[in-house]
């Protein structure tokens, strides 16, 4: 893990932002899927739980990259989109950040986000399913709670997905 004192200066204004996917999956009680993220850079916060994000591969469908990073991420493949946000979201990196944390090369995220309804069994999530694993645990939570998890730096887009996709947080 790389330490906050462990800074080089990097203009985040001459770095672009990272093209990304994000995933608000929800069950059928209306409870969204968050998992607690193992850190390679100390954020500075205690707070670790994200839902499932990432980013874009070259040519690839921002919604095929959704489904490509839930079943890298999460193990599970049986959810369908229910809605998606109207904009791509943005957020910066804080500035120790910046140089460290998504391999250096980016100042943010440019995310698209995709509410998903998942349509499996809870016995059905391995996050070993991928080589790189990007959760340590999981947990299903209210839309209500959602924000509150987060770390402070992703609060923003946070917030904008539960008012664009948080009415879909609803029971099957």
């Amino acid at each position: 893990m790389v330490k906050r004192d462990e800074r080089r200066t990097v203009d985040a204004g001459s770095l672009p932002y990272r093209p990304c996917v994000g995933i608000m999956l929800i069950n059928k009680d209306g409870l969204v899927w968050v998992g607690n993220r193992i850190q390679e850079v100390d954020t500075g916060s205690p707070l670790t739980w994200q839902m499932p994000q990432g980013g874009i591969d070259a040519g690839e469908d921002p919604r095929e990259a959704a489904f490509r990073e839930l079943k890298e991420e999460t193990g599970i493949h049986k959810a369908e989109i229910i809605g998606e946000t109207k904009d791509w979201l943005t957020y910066d990196l804080p500035p120790h950040l910046v140089g460290h944390a998504l391999k250096g090369k980016y100042r943010g995220q440019k995310q698209k986000w995709y509410a998903m309804r998942y349509l499996g069994r809870d016995d059905e999530f391995d996050l070993t399913a991928d080589k790189h694993q990007e959760f340590s645990e999981w947990a299903w939570v209210s839309i209500d709670e959602l924000t509150e998890l987060i770390v402070p730096f992703k609060r923003g887009v946070y917030e904008q997905i539960v008012l664009e996709l948080g009415p879909l947080a609803k029971p099957a």
